[in-house]
């Protein structure tokens, strides 16, 4: 049996990418390694995960995916979030037949920049005539107090993965659920838009197909037009989804802040009134150029590459 196409590497690669559309807006930490030459992008893929490890190049092909954006927005409702830097990465295991699977890295798939709710506390539910919020209210006499930010979060298991709808735009790649977690000293740990049983559904697409190009490299990441791995470079791809509804707000000041929240924020929203927004991707796919040559230790062999580009 051959080894997993090019075109079914380049879809995977294409729909992950559209995953950077989705968390545009959030917080992590994560502990990533600084990597050699056309490695760099991909510092925190889960070489050493046990599906990536029993890659076997033929049937099971492991890869990393990196998928990085500086600018993009969401919307909910009323609200609108410029967001900052993403940075997406992900290890795929592709197989002969067409489908895959996602392995995150142990700490998470998303390192991004805060994003900031515009106008913070004040500018969500003040001023107000109502004692509850009134008392809020006076109770915001920094910007500590006032600040709000906003992080999505994974809220269920993705599904509905169409691998086609990642070679065109226009159509729906997959359905993601999430949740938004809004941290304010006054809202409490536990405000969220959206929960894990009733969470908002994304269904990103592409708006503009990215520009393709490729290299290879030594397994130490080093450039070498014979080199071992390949890595596809996916540039200038825009995204977006205006198609998913937005729940109310939860937990917010212990759940009496909710309606507060809600009002002021425009929630519920109906689908069509909210949109997320990706801005110039830049997405990288590495893999060995040839995995079946590879095999049965294509998972082990792309973990040592990896490891050996470690600075």
């Amino acid at each position: 049996m051959r080894s997993v196409s090019t075109r079914t590497r380049v879809a995977t690669l294409a729909a992950v990418t559209a995953f950077g559309a989705l968390f545009s807006t959030g917080t992590a930490t994560a502990a990533a390694t600084q990597l050699n030459g056309h490695w760099a992008p991909f510092d925190r893929c889960p070489v050493d995960a046990p599906a990536m490890l029993a890659a076997d190049g033929v049937d099971t092909v492991a890869t990393c995916i990196s998928s990085s954006s500086s600018s993009g927005s969401i919307k909910l409702g009323n609200t609108v979030v410029e967001t900052g830097g993403t940075d997406l990465q992900l290890g795929v295991i592709q197989r002969g037949d067409g489908t895959t699977s996602l392995v995150a890295p142990a700490e998470g798939a998303l390192v991004a920049d805060s994003a900031t709710v515009p106008g913070g506390l004040l500018g969500l539910m003040c001023p107000s005539n109502i004692p509850v919020v009134s008392a809020v209210c006076r109770q915001i006499t920094d910007a500590d107090l006032n600040r709000i930010t906003a992080t999505i979060e994974p809220a269920g298991e993705p599904r509905d993965f169409d691998m086609a709808a990642a070679f065109t735009t226009g159509v729906p790649i997959l359905t993601l659920p999430v949740r938004v977690h809004l941290r304010n000293p006054l809202l409490g740990d536990s405000c969220y838009i959206g929960t894990t049983s009733k969470p908002v559904l994304l269904q990103p697409e592409n708006v503009t197909a990215p520009s393709l190009s490729l290299q290879q490299f030594e397994g130490d990441g080093t450039p070498a037009e014979e080199g071992p791995m390949g890595r596809y470079t996916f540039s200038g791809a825009d995204q977006a989804d205006t198609s998913f509804a937005v729940p109310g707000a939860s937990g917010c000041g212990l759940g009496l802040l909710d309606w507060a929240v809600d009002l002021k924020t425009g929630l519920p929203s109906a689908a069509g009134e909210n949109s997320v927004t990706l801005d110039d991707t830049s997405t990288y796919f590495a893999s060995p150029y040839d995995p079946a040559s590879l095999a049965p230790n294509e998972g082990r062999e792309l973990s040592r590459f990896w490891h050996s580009a470690a600075k």
